[in-house]
């Protein structure tokens, strides 16, 4: 593995409660709010819609929001058992691998190595 794991999944119809993933994941995964800047003078659908978490596993974080989880690495490193569960959970609340019901925007998941 040479570059560090990101990929992106989204939730299209269905926005996830950000509560209750916190309730459902702090016993396992450290986990802090997460706040974007605003500007006045920014245009954007999703203005009103910044509130994000970002969690954390061993070599693995990921930043989620209502309807987007991005999944990341900061080095390029072989995920542990703990990174694992947590991508699979973020997997199974982001189903899509677009943003978008039209055939556009394909993403597929990175390679990825496992700690022995």
């Amino acid at each position: 593995m040479t570059e560090p794991y990101r990929y992106i999944r989204y939730s299209w119809w269905k926005k996830v409660d950000l509560n209750e993933v916190i309730k459902k994941f702090s016993r396992t995964f450290h986990i802090e709010n997460y706040t974007m800047n605003r500007n006045d003078r920014e245009l954007s659908f999703f203005k009103e819609k910044r509130e994000e978490i970002k969690i954390k596993a061993d070599t693995l974080n990921v930043l989620l929001s209502p309807t987007r989880a991005i999944l990341f690495q900061k080095e390029p490193l072989p995920f542990t058992s703990k990174d694992v569960e947590l991508r699979k959970k973020v997997l199974e609340l982001y189903s899509r691998k677009r943003p978008t019901p039209l055939p556009i925007f394909f993403s597929d998941e990175p390679k990825f190595d496992i700690a022995k």
